[in-house]
């Protein structure tokens, strides 16, 4: 009979690509992994794994049994979805993941509440960037995670997943407070057509949407600074260095820096996001409930 933890071991190392991504995925040491599939290659007699490279990869025998094991484990996790469904009861374990801002704006009222209501439940949080942890939850890395879109930009749902709209966060523009526009009571976009900006990483969805929304104004953006966290962001606008759009979710407000609203409001909208087949299991819907009620008084 086939082992239920080698064919996992084989299935994270055909989601990751490789023996290390598998490790970390699985938070075990490669040898861990190497041992394991060496153990399921003499179970089933047949070479699953064929150098290539520097690294490894799948042989037709283990694409087809890496196909399998898929099922399978998916099948698993319907059937714990299904007993913990039917027990009715908040406990376990939730892995969830969430952008900077959404972590600090929103897991500490939800899981201090969770903490509260539901003492046998154990929330596991980490920061994961909306693409990240939608891929996340897709390889079962993650039972939950917190993503976004924009109002102009939307961002398609994966088959398998589903997801529940948490809240619209109003985002302004962060200027230094000696700019000569940190003294209007709303602005335009288009005001700041010969402004450097400060943007988020080249590839990252925000910064694709800050592209296209200048440039739907008619302005060529000129970016000055890229940075992912929004701290280093509004310490580069402070030094005078450009201005940014800065969402209000999470947001701190340091010295020598303005927030201007938008005229047209520019809004982002917040999204928790599961694997259908775990929308069951009481315990990620008491999570998705806690982010809800932490994310009511924060709607802009």
């Amino acid at each position: 009979m086939l082992n239920l933890e080698r064919l996992r071991t084989l299935d994270a190392v055909a989601r990751h690509g490789s023996v290390s991504g598998a490790a970390d995925g699985l938070h075990v040491t490669t040898s861990a992994v190497s041992q394991q599939l060496s153990k399921l290659e003499r179970e089933v007699g047949q070479q699953l794994l064929a150098k290539h490279g520097r690294g490894v990869r799948l042989t037709d025998a283990g694409l087809l049994l890496a196909e399998h094991a898929a099922r399978i484990l998916s099948q698993v996790q319907m059937a714990q979805a299904d007993i913990e469904a039917q027990r009715g009861q908040v406990v376990g374990e939730v892995r969830a993941a969430a952008f900077p801002t959404a972590a600090r704006g929103l897991f500490p009222a939800a899981l201090a509440a969770l903490r509260e209501g539901h003492p046998e439940l154990r929330v596991r949080t980490t920061e994961l960037e909306p693409e990240h942890g939608v891929r996340a939850v897709l390889r079962g890395d993650a039972d939950l995670a917190l993503v976004l879109d924009w109002s102009n930009k939307r961002a398609p749902v994966p088959g398998g997943l589903e997801r529940a709209h948490l809240l619209d966060d109003t985002a302004d523009v962060a200027l230094p407070a000696g700019h000569r526009l940190a003294g209007r009571e709303t602005v335009d976009l288009e005001d700041f057509a010969d402004e450097e900006w400060v943007s988020w990483p080249e590839g990252e969805f925000c910064h694709d949407w800050l592209m296209f929304t200048l440039r739907s104004q008619g302005i060529e953006p000129r970016i000055g600074h890229l940075a992912g966290e929004h701290h280093t962001q509004l310490a580069l606008v402070a030094a005078g260095l450009g201005v940014c759009v800065t969402p209000r979710l999470g947001r701190s407000v340091p010295d020598g820096v303005v927030f201007v609203p938008v005229r047209q409001k520019v809004r982002r909208h917040i999204y928790a996001t599961w694997r259908a087949d775990a929308g069951r299991r009481p315990s990620v819907r008491a999570v998705v409930a806690a982010l809800r009620a932490a994310a009511e008084p924060l709607g802009s």
